[in-house]
């Protein structure tokens, strides 16, 4: 058994780092001051969790038994519109990589600009869409004086914080798993450049699966591997390298796996990980557990997979990790933790686990005011034919679309390329539901009269994050109407980005349709809990203005967490979204989530 890496190991635990250092990469290890280091690092993601959290989230990564944590940086997080830069609050990145290294951890930062992570279109701004010249993940350009812009003002928050300034990042990943996606080291190159102009001087990375490391691999990057599925991540990580070739550095071990919506919740065996993990580090290799800790997509921050259907990912991001979406350690926290363990040199032992607040249960309250849909509508934009989301300046949220039919009639309607979700009105009655996950874009619908209002309410449900369609991400209506074959045209839409529900102008009275829903609860002591959405709909939740996430009754997520530090003694507002109109109108909170209940699709048309 390899025991000479580990020593550096409980170095790193040891202490915050505040000592000058040196990280290089070695021709069989990487070299902490000149040692070879052994890097046990675990993923976490500073947006998806409270700010109030990440230390807490640190020290228990460092109780775990690791000595590193990998970051992906979120571009669309950092700079929401063009030239306008926001490092505040949850994306202060370099607060959370400062108390990383005063937790005594090394950080390898994966900046992207693409990052998949399955994050709303994998890290990339939705603004990128707006311009057709502009053409992501690309030798394009409009598309690198973006990125050049983006990692010049990441390199003056982060250039600073690298272990070569007596920071604690050691490592830069150059894009991410781009072998799966292309070929072009042009690209890959000029990206690698732009890093270097913005400061980044550690050594760089890139990370891709083991077929695949040579498109994705660039000159003057040192290539690795991600995957390492359960089973054979002991052996990708022992013959990748041939002697002297570098270090090998698994930098995706996968614990568990991520949702989507109507599938079953994923689940792996902290047993089976254990052995994985084990085997890795005998080898002596390096290995990054993607996730340790997954966090939370909060408000519209989700992503979507595309194989031979529409695939969106759900709020949660628990990833069946070793640390739960809440920071709650699992039984697999505590294999992983006895695998290294019984790693360390003899006499050795790793940090007491901090303790963790128990959860708190909401007795169930009302939700008595309500805001009709339809009364939030500001001015229209107008239009010939439908425009996307984007070109409505909008990037998140919902677009109402809105025109009359001239003839009454019945017949076939069909939205082309409707992104992704849609529920149709004629007159303000609910007449169809259109989800891309079923390739539904079309209904029969009657008009019963001339001049009949057409609504269509169309949800952007996350953009896709992975594989070729990438580039093809605008939202909404993308194309055209039509009824009979015909194209309709003179459209109204009217933007619904959701940004704050509350102002929403709410009575105590009943009403049918999408709408927003207003109550309270009261506390005496604040703690994390999870509201219980059974019995609404499909939406978004809002608690003392923080938007929770997305809710779909159809599972396997069935509850919706609530950060202790986001809640507060006395009375908390919350604000629900629902697009249904029938069903219960009152919320709880549970000690613990629901991740896994499915409940049958009343929308699915091919089962």
């Amino acid at each position: 058994m390899r025991r000479a890496p580990l020593l550096l190991v409980l170095a790193a635990l040891a202490a915050p780092l505040s000592a000058q250092h040196t990280f290089a990469v070695g021709d069989s290890a990487f070299l902490l001051d000149g040692k070879p280091f052994q890097i046990l690092a675990g993923e976490m993601h500073y947006p998806r969790i409270p700010r109030e959290y990440w230390r807490q989230r640190l020290r228990m990564a460092k109780a775990m038994g690791l000595n590193t944590v990998s970051a992906y940086v979120f571009w669309n997080v950092e700079e929401p519109n063009p030239g306008v830069f926001d490092f505040s609050g949850n994306a202060d990145v370099a607060e959370f990589v400062r108390e990383a290294g005063q937790e005594g951890l090394w950080v390898v930062l994966r900046p992207g600009p693409y990052v998949c992570a399955e994050w709303e279109f994998g890290g990339y701004p939705w603004w990128l869409l707006r311009t057709p010249a502009v053409r992501v993940r690309d030798d394009n350009p409009d598309f690198l004086a973006a990125v050049g812009r983006y990692f010049d003002a990441l390199g003056r928050q982060l250039a600073p914080l690298q272990v070569t300034h007596g920071g604690p990042i050691v490592m830069v990943q150059v894009e991410n798993e781009y072998g799966s996606y292309g070929a072009d080291k042009v690209y890959l190159g000029k990206l690698r450049d732009a890093l270097r102009h913005a400061g980044f001087d550690v050594p760089l990375y890139t990370a891709d699966g083991s077929d695949e490391v040579p498109a994705g691999s660039v000159t003057g990057a040192l290539p690795e591997l991600t995957g390492g599925y359960i089973g054979n991540a002991g052996r990708l990580a022992r013959t990748y390298h041939p002697a002297g070739g570098g270090p090998t550095f698994l930098a995706e071990f996968y614990p568990g796996w991520l949702d989507h919506w109507g599938e079953p919740h994923q689940r792996r065996p902290a047993a089976a990980v254990a052995a994985a993990v084990d085997s890795v580090i005998t080898a002596g290799a390096s290995i990054s557990i993607y996730m340790f800790h997954g966090g939370t997509n909060w408000g519209f921050w989700n992503g979507a997979n595309y194989d031979d259907h529409y695939q969106p990912q759900p709020t949660s991001y628990d990833y069946d990790a070793p640390l739960d979406e809440s920071g709650r350690p699992t039984p697999k926290y505590y294999a992983l933790r006895d695998v290294i363990r019984r790693h360390l040199p003899p006499g050795s032992s790793l940090p007491g686990v901090p303790a963790v607040p128990s959860p708190i249960a909401v007795p169930r309250f009302p939700l008595p005011e309500r805001a009709g849909l339809w009364s939030l509508l500001g001015p229209p934009v107008p239009a010939a034919a439908p425009r996307s989301m984007e070109d409505l300046g909008q990037g998140y949220g919902y677009v109402l679309y809105r025109t009359r039919v001239a003839r009454a009639g019945s017949g076939v309607l069909k939205l082309y390329d409707l992104r992704d979700y849609g529920v149709v009105f004629v007159d303000g009655k609910r007449v169809a539901e259109l989800d891309r996950r079923d390739h539904q874009d079309s209904a029969l619908v009657t008009f019963p009269h001339d001049s009949s209002r057409l609504d269509i309410l169309v949800e952007n449900t996350g953009r896709i994050n992975y594989g070729s369609r990438i580039p093809d991400n605008r939202q909404g209506i993308t194309d055209s109407v039509t009824f009979q074959g015909a194209a309709l045209q003179g459209w109204e839409m009217y933007s619904l980005p959701f940004d704050h529900p509350a102002r929403a102008r709410f009575r105590k009275a009943a009403g049918t349709g999408p709408a927003l829903y207003r109550g309270t609860f009261t506390l005496a002591r604040t703690g994390d809990t999870f509201l219980d959405l059974r019995g609404w709909g499909k939406g978004n939740v809002w608690v003392n203005g923080h938007n929770l996430g997305r809710y779909w009754y159809i599972g396997p997520q069935q509850t919706l967490y609530v950060p202790g530090p986001w809640l507060r003694a006395g009375a908390n507002e919350v604000v629900v979204l629902d697009l249904e109109d029938g069903g219960t109108r009152t919320l709880a909170g549970l000690a613990a989530p629901i991740l896994d209940q499915l409940t049958p699709d009343r929308n699915l048309r091919h089962p």
